[in-house]
């Protein structure tokens, strides 16, 4: 009989979630901090799946602080992180660090106290390990200027990659970038530390000549010499993974990537990645089918979905069992027709089946980095 072997991570398997954040403060910035948290503090009361927090001074190194944060599961925490409140929030926090390191994790096991009936999985019982494939992937997205989508595509295609290694235990893997009209997604793979490698990137040359290029024709202004700028637009343009399935064993020769565009409804964000999770699930248990890997990423309305698929000719919308039937039409109504250009009402199989027509993007460039 066959069987098939993969490994699977989401943000909605149910467990609880930690969320840490190491903060080194500018020098005098103690009090300025300690305001900010309790102002960050008294917010995120109130925020739905939020269990509580605390925060811890260095006894080493007065200037070193430790906040973390509880949560019931992840896409609540998700949902509040990715908001313009929380960006709002955390603001006047930022302003006091010299740097912030964000880590956050399920909580597989605890000692001390006994799980609550609504932590963990659905049943209150210990999460599940997950066993990932050692490569950590991330993604950023941004709009630019109507007119000027060909001219973005020729500076994101042209500079040359930047150093892979990063230090002795991180090392970018690949690069990827697509685009859907004037929406730019770049997707990149990391072994080793997600946050390590993208500090390494951003500082190599060839990537900050790329990102000056950019600056004229983006949508959002910018600008990269003032730090509190440049942040602000890559929170927003960050969009983290939610979901990742692979097959087990040697990536096979000849695979092809695909990226596909979901738009979602105002607030249908999380149900639509949800709902591509499962789908991801479906196709990474089927032996005979051509997926080999996908992950889901999300933010706010907009999910994004990776593929990389055995067979070159494969149509990855099909093959995900999106069209036609119940499926199609579940999933088109989560979906924003006018944001894929697709005009006027839809209803039934085949209106589904044209609109989600409209998900795929275009490649623009992918690079992968030597083996070392």
């Amino acid at each position: 009989m066959n069987t098939s072997t993969y490994t699977s991570q989401s943000a909605f398997d149910g467990s609880r979630l930690r969320v840490i954040l190491l903060v080194d403060l500018h020098e005098g910035a103690q009090q300025r901090f300690l305001d900010a948290y309790e102002h960050m503090r008294s917010r995120v009361a109130s925020v739905p799946g939020h269990l509580g927090d605390q925060l811890c001074q260095s006894v080493e190194n007065p200037s070193q602080w430790l906040i973390t944060s509880e949560w019931a599961t992840a896409p609540p925490y998700l949902a509040w992180v990715n908001s313009e409140e929380h960006l709002e929030t955390v603001r006047p926090m930022q302003d006091c660090v010299r740097d912030i390191r964000s880590m956050r994790y399920s909580i597989v096991r605890e000692t001390g106290r006994a799980l609550p009936p609504t932590a963990g999985t659905a049943d209150g019982a210990q999460a599940p390990v997950r066993m990932g494939d050692g490569v950590t992937r991330h993604a950023l997205t941004f709009t630019v200027k109507p007119g000027s989508e060909s001219k973005v595509a020729d500076i994101l295609a042209g500079y040359a990659p930047p150093q892979a290694r990063a230090d002795d235990s991180t090392r970018l893997r690949r690069t990827t970038l697509f685009m859907h009209g004037n929406r730019v997604v770049r997707t990149v793979e990391v072994e080793g530390d997600l946050q390590t490698a993208l500090r390494h990137v951003s500082r190599q040359p060839e990537v900050r000549a790329v990102e000056e290029a950019l600056n004229p024709h983006l949508e959002q202004s910018r600008d990269l010499t003032d730090q509190a700028s440049a942040r602000a637009f890559f929170i927003r343009a960050a969009m983290p993974a939610v979901h990742h399935v692979a097959r087990g064993g040697p990536e096979p020769e000849g695979l092809r990537r695909h990226a596909l565009y979901y738009p979602a409804r105002e607030g249908c964000g999380m149900v639509l990645a949800r709902l591509l999770a499962q789908q991801d699930e479906t196709a990474a248990a089927d032996p005979a089918g051509p997926v080999h890997r996908s992950t889901v990423f999300h933010r706010d309305d907009l999910v994004v979905r990776l593929i990389d698929t055995r067979d070159p000719e494969t149509d990855p919308v099909r093959v995900l069992g999106l069209h036609g039937k119940r499926k199609a039409a579940v999933l088109a109504r989560l979906l924003d027709g006018a944001a894929l250009g697709v005009e006027g009402p839809l209803s039934g199989d085949r209106d589904a089946t044209r609109l989600l027509a409209h998900t795929d993007m275009t490649l623009v460039t992918d690079r992968r980095a030597a083996q070392s």
